[in-house]
């Protein structure tokens, strides 16, 4: 739900609607599964000539609050919690998809690059992580606002430094079928049980398995976990959500 209410001296309420006047200040709508940080930027962006009009803290809020407030620019984290599957990135997909001039900001921890290039491939303007300086976060939302794409620059040199080094990740490296093969070995499955998810005999998920395990030079199950934490193809949750998560 649209956390508005929650203080009397929330920034939301102490702009009257009749009183905000569109044309000069930039609108923004935040979704984030942690109401202190919408509200924390609720403030500090009104030193930014940019108004917070309404917040939401699960992504199957937000294309209603977006259809009804109409924003300039929406913001987005990436992960909402065990409670769902979607992410801020499925919804700037939706979003860009209904209307693709709309200003999209995602604002997360998860800042892996392998996110970052999806992110900016949905059609975001700027990809900020959440210890970026405030005015960078500004930035990036006044880009969005005249539908021009901006690189926060420690996003730009991790970027640059993938193109200079080549990308090592299991997304580079791996088929599509060895890429899901890599998530199910990530959350523990064994090979009979991904052979039953995957329609497929036994011996060719054990080829396959063998396959990904050669190519990431990766063999014990925490490494593989790991990598795939880290290059954001599993989220970091207890192991048996995460083997819910991947179905």
């Amino acid at each position: 739900m649209r956390d508005a209410l929650l203080h009397p001296e929330d920034p939301l309420q102490s702009v009257p609607t009749a009183a905000r006047k569109p044309a000069e200040r930039i609108t923004v709508f935040i979704a984030d599964d942690h109401p202190a940080i919408g509200l924390a930027l609720s403030y500090g962006l009104q030193a930014h000539h940019i108004s917070v009009i309404g917040r939401a803290t699960a992504p199957e809020e937000v294309l209603d609050h977006v259809k009804a407030l109409k924003p300039d620019v929406i913001v987005l984290d990436v992960r909402f919690g065990r409670e769902t599957a979607n992410t801020g990135i499925d919804v700037a997909r939706q979003l860009l998809h209904d209307d693709p001039r709309r200003g999209v900001v995602i604002y997360s921890q998860f800042d892996t690059v392998e996110i970052i290039q999806e992110a900016y491939r949905t059609g975001i303007h700027a990809f900020v992580p959440k210890c970026a300086p405030l005015d960078l976060m500004a930035t990036a939302i006044e880009h969005a606002h005249s539908n021009r794409v901006y690189f926060v620059p420690e996003v730009a040199e991790r970027l640059a430094m993938v193109n200079i080094a080549g990308d090592r990740s299991p997304q580079a490296l791996l088929e599509p079928r060895e890429l899901e093969v890599f998530r199910y070995i990530a959350i523990g499955l064994t090979s009979n049980e991904i052979a039953e998810e995957m329609s497929l005999s036994p011996k060719t998920v054990s080829n396959v398995r063998q396959s990904v395990l050669e190519k990431l030079k990766a063999d014990r199950q925490a490494d593989i976990t790991l990598l795939a934490v880290e290059h954001g193809l599993i989220s970091p949750v207890p192991f048996s959500h995460a083997r819910h998560q991947a179905n």
